[in-house]
């Protein structure tokens, strides 16, 4: 008893002596303030019941999507590649097969023809609307990117189009109705269904909070709204933007009434591996349809070559609940430490997260700059460049985007981005594992306090 006490001694001094060398390192060669790393490990005492839970959804979702796999008999050979037409691709078909079990659909499309998560949003509204049909937006306007999809003058986000763009929805005469979510995030039931008349044949939930500053949208609030929508239209199509939701929680939303979901590869569930592409899942009838907008009609989703890429997509699949374990943790972290450095964050800390977005309101354009600047300090890619705010195809305003990414304009890695408007808030998502999400936030504030944008900081003599 004596020894093991000696040797359990030994241990514990070992890893003070490791979390000492850890911080020298991050003051020494990282040159991050010592106040900031005092504050670093207050937030990590603080978020340990929080990253219990994490770890628990991540440990059901593991064992959803490795049965799965089983299910879905993925075999090596699944891995050879297909070209031309791409016809009677097992890989494919095994990927699409594993995809819907782990999702609760009753089909899907999973394919690296699909650019990004608009695409694979654009392709549902151009498979699924007819002309004259009209939209109710649940969550209010949608992401920028789709507002050239619709037509839609950015500042209103409802009512006619102000601007026609060649292809756009509003050129078949399709229009729409958004309800803003209340200020709490619960999403206003009544008025979604009020919204909805003879002509509405869709209603569009945005899961995520995409640039608004409010909370992002549980799977049990999605399920309560596609109940009221089918309560009071029966063949009204609920169709859910799952862009960062994938694997936040244990339920999807088709399993609680959505009809079809989509989102991009490289995002959750691409689980940093996938190098481009996205999907669409729900019933089979309506992705049947979207299908054939990928393709054409006759065609739908029978064609499709992988070149080589479903062990990637495959790989990236089944590591995704890990990585979004890790992003959420960072989540965690980053809110806490934040919110400590005296800013409003979203979620807050302890809040039930359903996305892995975290918002940091910074109240104004110098220092969305200069956080955007200090989180690409912690790249692997592209740290020696300095972001600058610019304009974007499918954006309104200028955005800035700092992280280097091996993926490009992958979020599944380490990312941050902000459109340059008020209330100047900054989006921070992605993490392949929590150390590196910690030390962005910790670069990110260090470089906020070397350009004087920090307003307080606990432990500092501002005398």
């Amino acid at each position: 008893m004596q020894e093991n006490r000696t040797q359990q001694g030994e241990y514990q001094g070992g890893d003070r002596d490791k979390a000492s060398e850890i911080l020298e390192i991050l003051s020494r060669d990282y040159g991050i303030d010592r106040n900031l790393l005092t504050l670093s490990e207050t937030a990590i005492t603080a978020c340990q019941s929080e990253w219990a839970r994490i770890e628990s959804t991540g440990m059901v979702n593991f064992l959803k999507v490795l049965k799965a796999f089983q299910e879905a008999h993925v075999g090596d050979d699944h891995f050879a590649g297909t070209t031309g037409y791409g016809y009677d691709d097992i890989g494919r078909e095994g990927l699409e097969r594993a995809w819907a079990k782990i999702f609760g659909a009753e089909k899907a499309l999973v394919r690296w023809q699909v650019v990004s998560g608009t695409h694979a949003l654009s392709l549902c509204l151009f498979g699924l609307l007819r002309p004259g049909d009209r939209v109710v937006f649940a969550t209010g306007a949608p992401y920028d990117t789709l507002h050239a999809v619709f037509g839609m003058d950015a500042a209103s986000g409802s009512g006619g189009p102000a601007n026609l763009r060649p292809g756009c929805l509003a050129e078949l005469g399709i229009t729409w109705k958004a309800v803003d979510m209340p200020p709490g995030g619960c999403p206003d039931i009544p008025r979604i269904v009020d919204a909805m008349d003879e002509r509405t044949r869709l209603v569009f939930i945005q899961r995520s909070r995409g640039y608004a500053w409010r909370p992002s949208l549980s799977v049990r609030h999605i399920g309560k709204i596609a109940s009221a929508v089918k309560a009071a239209r029966a063949d009204a199509i609920v169709l859910v933007d799952n862009c960062y939701g994938e694997f936040v929680e244990t339920l999807e939303p088709p399993q609680v009434g959505a009809d079809v979901i989509a989102g991009s590869l490289i995002k959750n569930p691409g689980g940093g591996i996938a190098p481009t592409g996205g999907y669409i899942a729900g019933r089979a009838e309506l992705v049947e349809r979207i299908a054939t907008r990928l393709t054409a009609p006759g065609i739908g989703g029978e064609c499709g070559p992988t070149l080589g890429i479903t062990r990637l997509l495959l790989q990236g699949l089944f590591l995704a609940p890990r990585l979004v374990r890790e992003a959420l943790k960072g989540a965690a972290f980053v809110a806490r430490f934040f919110s400590d450095l005296g800013f409003e964050v979203m979620p807050r800390p302890g809040d039930e997260r359903s996305d892995l977005v975290q918002g940091i309101l910074l109240g104004n354009r110098e220092r969305v700059v200069s956080f955007c600047r200090g989180l690409q300090l912690a790249s692997p890619v592209n740290a020696h460049f300095a972001p600058e705010p610019a304009p974007m195809p499918g954006y309104e305003n200028e955005i800035i985007m700092g992280g280097g990414t091996f993926i490009q304009g992958s979020s599944s890695e380490l990312s941050a981005d902000a459109p340059i408007r008020p209330p100047y808030a900054v989006f921070m998502q992605g993490g392949l594992c929590f150390e590196h999400v910690m030390i962005g936030a910790l670069l990110a504030a260090n470089r906020l306090l070397a350009d004087g944008l920090l307003d307080t900081l606990p432990g500092r003599n501002t005398c």
